[in-house]
């Protein structure tokens, strides 16, 4: 069996999340509470490289975690967008990076236990910079790393946004893979 739900309402909504409660009956087949944060847009992430084989990384405070995160550029498709533009306009306005060679490397869904979000992993040859114009919302700063600094940054820690790990160690077996 799997999970039914019986009624749902929503805790809490705004512009990006719906927080709902539902009442289930579970795989059992027992009545139980289940809460969900439903996301209202897909998240897109970008692993851009450059010729020299760096890459490009944004640091910014996490209110959630009250922490400082270095994590692969990303950001939300807009409604009606398909999530290769989104890509492409978030990689420009985060680092002002104009790319070619646009490749999908990971579709995944972050903590499918209590969210749906979804997310998809774009890799990208850096063709050039342009000035870059981040939301209002964002201070970032922005670092270019020899790909195998980032991926040291997450063995040893430094980056642990659950998005940008997983793409960097997919993108670390792809680079092994092409060298042999």
């Amino acid at each position: 069996m799997q999970w039914k739900e019986i009624s749902k309402r929503t805790v809490y909504e705004n512009p990006w999340i719906e927080v709902s409660e539902s009442e289930v009956l579970n795989p059992n087949g027992k009545k139980d509470v289940y809460g969900k944060v439903h996301y209202k847009k897909e998240t897109v992430g970008i692993i851009p490289v450059t010729r020299e084989n760096k890459t490009i990384l944004i640091g910014q405070h996490r209110f959630p975690t009250q922490s400082y995160s270095w994590e692969i550029p990303m950001g939300g498709v807009e409604p009606e967008e398909e999530s290769l533009i989104a890509a492409k306009r978030e990689l420009k306005e985060e680092t002002g990076i104009v790319a070619d060679e646009w490749v999908e490397l990971l579709n995944l869904e972050t903590s499918n236990g209590i969210t749906d979000e979804r997310v998809k992993v774009y890799y990208c040859n850096v063709m050039r910079f342009e000035e870059n114009r981040p939301d209002e919302t964002e201070n970032l700063k922005m670092q270019i790393l020899d790909f195998d600094e980032v991926f040291k940054m997450v063995m040893n820690g430094e980056i642990v946004d659950a998005i940008s790990v997983a793409a960097i160690l997919k993108m670390k077996i792809l680079f092994e893979d092409i060298r042999r």
